[in-house]
């Protein structure tokens, strides 16, 4: 009992020391901030943006310049841009860590599981990785949403599809790194199960390089369903999404260029500040890989 005491003081002290990192990079923490304010914004639209004022066409004020009836002003079907930016930042933000989320479970359970038991069960998990890594992910990702159909599942779905084998190598890493220690050794003979050695003992020993992957990769998915939806793929119009917000107002962009300004500004925040906190958990976890 005092050994499992003295355990998780040490895993409690070496969180708060991590914390303690983190909060020192200022580029981190200018990071969270953004992002906060950004799904705090998102979140509490209902509150002071009706959802009315999305959908609601009036081809007579189509176009206008930014206004303090329209803040961001109006698209050509005269829909609020406010309104739309703000919702569909619900399918390029969330969407993307939902996204993350699935890529992250199933790279862990791939990863953990070719890592740990290695033999023909690492041979044949990896080879498929293998085959999934030879193609691009964004093209692995447009084929299987060209063969499933466009919808906001589907796409999170062929997304975190091609960011599996990101996870499931990091994994596998972190976890033939880990499984030769002492600690492990100990687990199995007091007689631990497998699943439980990795989840207990393992994954959360050697979660940094994972969880800085995960946070590195939002950023890229975000842009890929921006990307998606600009080339019509994923969330099809008039359901807002970032991407599908330029896309249908790419005409009009050279006359009215606040069109494209407003979400594509919050596209590069978006990516900016997840991108800096990845930097900053980074260096957090291993101070020695700061410049």
């Amino acid at each position: 009992m005092a050994i499992r005491r003295k355990q998780r003081a040490l895993e409690r002290s070496t969180w708060q020391l991590i914390a303690f990192r983190f909060s020192k990079n200022r580029l981190a923490m200018a990071g969270v901030i953004v992002l906060a304010l950004m799904i705090l914004a998102i979140l509490l639209a209902p509150l002071y943006m009706p959802y009315d004022e999305m959908i609601r066409q009036d081809v007579f004020n189509k176009l206008q310049p930014p206004s303090a009836q329209h803040l961001l002003g109006t698209d050509e079907l005269g829909r609020d841009l406010l309104a739309r930016v703000l919702y569909g930042g619900r399918i390029s933000l969330f969407g993307g860590m939902v996204t993350i989320a699935i890529a992250f479970v199933a790279g862990c359970i791939i990863g953990g599981a070719a890592g740990y038991f290695g033999g023909k069960v690492d041979t044949v998990l990896m080879r498929i990785i293998d085959m999934l890594m030879a193609i691009p992910p964004v093209l692995l990702a447009m084929a299987i949403l060209t063969a499933l159909g466009n919808g906001l599942f589907n796409l999170i779905i062929s997304l975190a599809i091609s960011q599996i084998p990101r996870f499931a190598r990091v994994v596998r890493s972190a976890v033939l790194t880990l499984r030769g220690l002492e600690y492990v050794d100990a687990a199995r003979c007091y007689g631990c199960s497998s699943l439980k050695i990795i989840l207990r003992h393992i994954l959360p020993n050697g979660i940094g390089p994972i969880v800085v992957s995960a946070t590195l990769t939002l950023g890229q998915i975000i842009l890929s369903i921006s990307s998606m939806g600009f080339l019509g793929l994923g969330v099809a119009s008039p359901t807002p999404e970032w991407g599908t917000i330029i896309s249908e107002n790419k005409l009009n962009l050279r006359y009215c260029p606040y069109l494209g300004l407003a979400p594509g500004i919050c596209i590069c925040l978006a990516v900016m500040a997840v991108n800096f906190i990845g930097d900053g958990l980074r260096d957090a976890f291993d101070p020695k890989t700061k410049n």
